[in-house]
């Protein structure tokens, strides 16, 4: 299964200067959940600006940099190759984590989407992609705990792509 994973606002950014902008760690925390033990695949500009692999996850690299490697991550040089991946291990669940432009060309097959909701509006230079709501049934919505350390109203919801 393929599975997109962001946070975006009511405009649907998702980045700025290659970072989020904001802070929310019920957010980080339900990334961190999601992924831990799993696969994400990520451009190399998302890669970039980690700093890094993510521990406690097979990280693969998407570009089209043919010289690009990293001991701590498998590289691949295109979208048809996530689909590869996915037919060869259909039972494991593919966590596509951005950016922006991996975002869109894998939109029209990805079977599952994770978006962390936040209900404010930010400055952003990253968005995403609108996409055909018809395509998509809402699975679970639920609101997460608004305090003093995450101030934005967010929700986690759960779409599945209709069959």
């Amino acid at each position: 299964m393929i599975s997109l994973l962001f946070a975006m606002d009511k405009n649907r950014v998702i980045g700025k200067d290659h970072t989020l902008p904001w802070y929310l760690p019920n957010d980080l925390k339900f990334f961190k959940r999601l992924t831990t033990s799993q696969t994400i695949i990520m451009g190399r500009k998302t890669f970039d600006s980690m700093n890094g692999p993510l521990p406690n996850r097979n990280n693969i690299v998407i570009t089209h940099d043919q010289s690009f490697t990293h001991p701590d991550c498998k590289v691949i040089h295109n979208i048809e190759d996530i689909q590869k991946l996915n037919q060869e291990q259909p039972n494991q669940e593919w966590f596509v984590i951005g950016g922006e432009e991996i975002f869109r060309q894998v939109l029209d097959f990805a079977d599952r989407i994770y978006m962390t909701y936040i209900d404010a509006s930010f400055e952003g230079d990253t968005f995403f992609p609108t996409f055909d709501g018809s395509n998509w049934e809402m699975t679970d919505k639920q609101m997460g705990v608004t305090d003093e350390k995450n101030k934005y109203d967010h929700y986690f919801i759960t779409y599945d792509r209709k069959k």
